[in-house]
């Protein structure tokens, strides 16, 4: 049966941990990861696709910092902007030349996604979200000294950059999506969408902050009412205990198993935490949240693969 399914596709899929910086790498890995998207189209879903852009935006904020003496430093939502043009074009591209030679005939839309947040939200106290490369300790201490930066130990891979990581409240171009979605493979909220507030006076403003794609993606899900929310991973399935001995796989397991395992603090901030807190909000309506690797995607829409949580 037919399900519209809103795909959550990581940064770090795009640029993989410690991989040069390059466009012909993240290209390379976008055929890849959008190859497999194309398997979901052609079991006859309607997708929605939203992508992080963690490494991107730090490198391009990175870039604008080292040539300041030259060219002015943009703010980093004009980064995020430039991410998420760079990256939709990159997969709109990959997909229409997968839908090509598949003899698909369906359109692709990148649109350029403002996210609207509280421009008194808490997270602007206290950056948590990972961007840019990874650095080790003895680096990351040195940029904290140096840049001012603040810097965080990343799920065990090494230091990023943090910045602030506001909560989504209003995705723009919803009934944009819509009207597309039949017919139409859309990109949209990328990077978890160009951070946006509203002025007592209603007019929009950019906020220096980057917004989590996955709880970006679940406000996505919900406003375009999607079937399932799906967010794809390295690793095929959520695990508990991760890396010891008593490791268990999750497969299926309700809102409040996956909620008592929060508490217990199993999953790591930086990685798997807003996942699956994404997930437990979405299943919460009633309908399916997923994580899974890419290459199960299809199996995994079929109840044959990853980890999903049911309400």
């Amino acid at each position: 049966m037919s399900k519209r399914v809103v795909l959550a596709l990581g940064g770090n899929a795009i640029l993989q941990p410690k991989q040069e910086a390059t466009y012909e790498n993240q290209f390379n890995n976008v055929m890849s990861a959008t190859k497999k998207m194309i398997e979901i189209k052609e079991a006859g879903h309607k997708i929605v696709i939203t992508h992080g852009n963690g490494p991107q935006v730090g490198n391009i904020i990175a870039q604008n910092e080292f040539a300041k003496d030259s060219v002015h430093p943009l703010p980093i939502y004009v980064c995020n902007a430039e991410s998420q043009g760079m990256i939709g074009y990159m997969m709109e591209m990959a997909l229409k030349n997968h839908l090509n030679k598949a003899n698909i005939k369906s359109n692709v839309s990148t649109l350029l996604t403002m996210v609207e947040v509280d421009k008194d939200d808490q997270a602007f106290e206290n950056p948590t979200k990972p961007i840019g490369v990874f650095f080790d300790e003895e680096e990351a201490k040195k940029l904290e000294a140096e840049k001012g930066f603040v810097m965080g130990e990343d799920a065990g891979r090494g230091y990023r950059r943090l910045v602030p990581s506001p909560e989504p409240l209003v995705i723009h171009g919803v009934e944009e999506i819509k009207s597309l979605i039949d017919n139409t493979i859309v990109i949209s909220s990328g990077g978890g969408g160009i951070p946006v507030y509203r002025s007592e006076d209603g007019e929009l403003n950019g906020v220096e902050a980057v917004i989590d794609k996955d709880r970006s993606g679940l406000k996505l899900s919900e406003q375009v009412e999607a079937d399932v929310f799906m967010m794809l991973t390295d690793v095929s399935n959520v695990y508990i205990n991760f890396g010891k001995e008593n490791e268990q796989k999750l497969e299926q397991i309700t809102v409040e198993e996956a909620e008592q395992y929060v508490s217990e603090g199993q999953f790591p901030a930086g990685s798997m935490l807003p996942k699956i807190q994404a997930a437990i909000e979405f299943a919460k309506t009633g309908k399916e949240s997923i994580i899974c690797s890419l290459n199960e995607a299809v199996d995994a829409l079929d109840g044959k693969a990853g980890t999903r949580i049911v309400k």
